[in-house]
């Protein structure tokens, strides 16, 4: 059953859930904290509107620019006015910042410990016909390798928005990982979120967890779905919401193993250097524990529609459940 400590859309569960694309959350976040701080500026590379940053340029035009097709020099101007005392927010495609300009933001934000926040949007297969040119399934990988980069893919448009928010707040460098297409709302305005804290969402009626999945991103609502069949059947399932890759809840997702005995990790992501990864090395440190990882497995994305990518790639609820039911023979 759903935590009800989090404060979770209880219509969840229905065919007509609400879903809302989660960029338009960091939009609306952006908007928020552009109001509460006269620091705060906003960089686009010729996507305003689809990253959802038109919303700040509108109200702020002053403290908008647009930098054009050079994500290169995106992120270096922005790195130029942390410097001055700004706080600098850049979208773009999430292919190309943090992808083609990894270099740029290594060196001129990270190196430098400047607080730029990056917000990779239309990031995932379930960009769809974009194709494989267009979906960004690396960039969990490359951000959160990079010495203060702080990395929070949220589950929904409204955890995106208080992402946002909190990270305006910061010093850290920051990515933000956003989905483009309309995704099921899990949270409320009153669910709690702090960058860094993991959250349980799902949890057995009675007793112990047989198994842990830890999901991130907009993939969460599936891995609910799941645990919710699997619960039908008997097997006692716990969903961890890892909104916060970087820095990692290391003690939430030791006690979480240490209940469950195994685990299964899911993120709409390549498997190697992700999400999973990280949730691994951490365990490898503190308690190892058997894991089945779900994502891409070492493939390249390719044009279809969202639903039909996450079944291809392995990640939709069947997939889950049997996910699930391989580990729970190697459960220690």
């Amino acid at each position: 059953m759903l935590n009800q400590s989090l404060k979770l859309n209880t219509k969840l569960f229905n065919d007509d859930v609400e879903q809302i694309p989660i960029r338009q959350g960091f939009g609306e976040g952006l908007l928020q904290a552009g109001i509460e701080d006269n620091n705060i500026v906003a960089l686009c590379a010729d996507l305003v509107g689809s990253t959802k940053m038109d919303l700040f340029a509108d109200k702020f035009p002053e403290r908008y620019v647009e930098i054009g097709v050079a994500e290169q020099n995106l992120a270096s101007v922005a790195s130029g006015m942390a410097a001055m005392g700004k706080i600098p927010f850049i979208s773009s495609y999430a292919m190309f910042s943090p992808g083609r300009n990894w270099e740029q933001i290594r060196t001129t934000i990270c190196y430098n410990d400047r607080p730029v926040k990056i917000a990779g949007s239309h990031a995932g297969v379930s960009v769809g016909p974009d194709g494989g040119t267009h979906q960004a399934i690396e960039d969990l990988a490359i951000t959160r390798v990079i010495p203060n980069m702080v990395v929070i893919s949220p589950c929904d448009s409204i955890e995106a928005k208080k992402a946002t928010i909190a990270c305006a707040k910061i010093k850290e460098p920051t990515y933000l990982r956003l989905a483009r297409e309309k995704t099921p709302i899990i949270t409320t305005d009153d669910t709690p979120f702090e960058i860094g804290k993991a959250q349980i969402v799902f949890i057995p009626e009675s007793g112990l967890a047989d198994i842990g999945i830890i999901a991130t991103g907009a993939l969460l609502h599936k891995a609910i779905l799941a645990a919710k069949i699997l619960e039908k059947d008997g097997v006692k399932i716990k969903v961890m919401n890892l909104s916060t890759i970087k820095p990692l809840d290391d003690e939430a997702i030791v006690s979480l193993a240490k209940e469950a005995k195994a685990l299964v990790t899911l993120e709409e992501h390549q498997v190697s250097g992700g999400m999973g990864s990280a949730v691994a090395e951490c365990l490898a440190l503190y308690y190892p524990t058997p894991i089945e990882f779900l994502g891409v497995q070492n493939k390249f994305g390719q044009s279809g529609t969202s639903e039909e990518l996450i079944k291809h790639y392995g990640m939709d609820v069947p997939d889950i459940i049997k996910a699930v039911e391989k580990v729970l023979k190697r459960r220690v």
